[in-house]
């Protein structure tokens, strides 16, 4: 499963990042990292941005960007 098909309120475990280089260290300072839990906060009306929090950061990425993470269900 992808982020970016996680629903709003549910939480997910990452387990493979599938990006440049570029993407996962930009990624990886934000501590959206193998292993982390994310879930997702919001979600724009025209669908094209999400809202995630990632252990105690709150942050706002592309669906696109969201597409390259795969993750797995998990409890919040």
């Amino acid at each position: 499963m992808r982020l970016s098909e996680l629903q709003k309120g549910m939480c997910g475990k990452i387990i493979a990042i599938d990006s440049e280089p570029v993407l996962k260290s930009r990624f990886s300072s934000f501590g959206i990292v193998k292993g982390a839990i994310v879930s997702v906060l919001e979600q724009t009306l025209s669908k094209n941005t999400i809202e995630i929090k990632v252990q105690n950061t709150k942050i706002a990425i592309r669906i696109s960007e969201a597409e390259t993470i795969e993750i797995e269900n998990s409890q919040c």
